[in-house]
């Protein structure tokens, strides 16, 4: 089955700023002069972003926080932008470690950083959330890799994965299990998984 460019759009896993590069790229490969990738919508968001934090940075009271989170939870999740984490969460900035990826994947780099969070910065707890309305639900990763094939007319050797997954509850076991089964991983931390409702905000936690 092949994904059509709704459909690509639609994969909310992906995150839109991602995307957006991304069609931005196809499209200009294409000689494309649509909207999606104009340079005035991409840089218009950044210097947005830019003003915003001009703002933030007068009445910045932050710059005392330590450097390991202070809850001692490292927090793997979706980058699906309906997701705020820490208010999610009850969390408040320099309190936890936030790893997000499309699909709250524990991939190769996110287990370096729960490694890294645990071993140098005293993390204790690792919490993994995926989220229902997922975007990665709704491809395979071999129609993808095909399309990106065809319209670039370019093979890459990376990203080797793009990681989708067709039950949710099941993916978030998967990613419960490559935590408990690395090595680095010292077995007492406790690895609990949650699915995200993104229609009423409630967590449900993924029985093991």
């Amino acid at each position: 089955m092949e994904l059509n460019r709704r459909e690509f759009m639609t994969v909310a896993g992906l995150g839109a700023g991602a995307v957006v590069a991304g069609m931005t790229g196809l499209a200009g490969a294409q000689g494309s002069g649509s909207a999606m990738g104009s340079g005035s919508r991409a840089t218009g968001g950044i210097s947005e972003c830019l003003k915003a934090n001009a703002d933030y940075a007068k009445n910045f009271t932050l710059g005392h926080l330590a450097i390991p989170p202070a809850r001692k939870l490292a927090v793997v999740a979706c980058m699906d932008a309906r997701l705020t984490i820490e208010p999610m969460l009850g969390l408040k900035t320099g309190e936890a470690h936030i790893i997000r990826n499309a699909g709250g994947v524990v991939s190769e780099d996110a287990l370096r950083s729960l490694i890294i969070s645990h071993h140098l910065l005293g993390t204790q707890e690792f919490m993994i959330i995926n989220h229902t309305d997922c975007g990665m639900l709704t491809f395979k990763d071999e129609e993808l890799r095909a399309k990106l094939q065809r319209q670039t007319k370019t093979a890459a050797v990376a990203p080797l994965l793009f990681h989708a997954f067709g039950n949710l509850e099941e993916n978030v076991r998967q990613q419960i299990q490559k935590v408990k089964s690395h090595p680095w991983i010292p077995k007492n931390i406790p690895v609990r998984g949650f699915v995200y409702d993104v229609k009423t905000g409630k967590l449900k936690e993924v029985s093991v």
